[in-house]
């Protein structure tokens, strides 16, 4: 939701940044590199009950995250490859995070809690791979109440309130879970459209 309505905007004011940051001699791929570290850093607070500053590393992760794709730009270098490194720093980085906050559950509530924010892991990757699979299916998978960044803003949320950080993985789970379904009949419906138009040419 976020990334289709904002992302022009969010464009205008970061490829000023790309070009600088490539006049300095920073690669699109070092700042992903950057971010993957940033995001090992907030995993280890956040385990260790230091959600507030996790959360400002969570932050820092974004930044790298929201500039690299203006650097490749800026320095002509954009690629599939690059593009395939960049998404898999962010699965990667959505893992790290919420495995941080199950290490957090476990030591602070115990129980069984823990499996929430890793329900919610399962679920954030079926939506990343629905749209995967639909792009190499040639269908558009893009769209919902909870993509990626959407995540990134209501999970920080919970980590600046602990009191709310369960409600609000149970918020995420759910809207997380409505995108999924979403993104199946999004896709379903064009795939049912090219059936029907296979039949009607047959």
């Amino acid at each position: 939701m976020f990334d289709g309505n904002f992302r022009n905007g969010v464009d205008s004011v970061v490829r000023p940044v790309g070009r600088v940051l490539v006049r300095l001699g920073v690669s699109a791929n070092l700042l992903t590199c950057i971010g993957l570290i940033m995001s090992v850093a907030a995993c280890v607070l956040v385990g260790k009950g230091q959600l507030q500053l996790g959360l400002a590393f969570l932050i820092l992760t974004a930044v790298p995250d929201l500039l690299d794709g203006a650097v490749a730009v800026a320095a002509g270098t954009s690629s599939k490859r690059g593009a395939f490194f960049d998404s898999t720093a962010d699965r990667v980085t959505d893992g790290l995070l919420l495995c941080g906050i199950a290490w957090h559950l476990a030591e602070s509530e115990g129980g069984t809690i823990m499996l929430l924010p890793m329900a919610l892991l399962g679920v954030s990757s079926l939506i990343s791979y629905e749209r995967a699979k639909a792009e190499l299916l040639g269908y558009d998978a893009k769209g919902g109440l909870m993509e990626r960044a959407e995540r990134m803003v209501v999970l920080g949320f919970g980590l600046c309130f602990e009191a709310l950080l369960v409600p609000v993985l149970w918020f995420m789970l759910v809207l997380t879970a409505f995108t999924a379904a979403q993104r199946f009949v999004k896709v379903w419906r064009q795939a049912t459209v090219d059936i029907s138009s296979s039949n009607s040419k047959s």
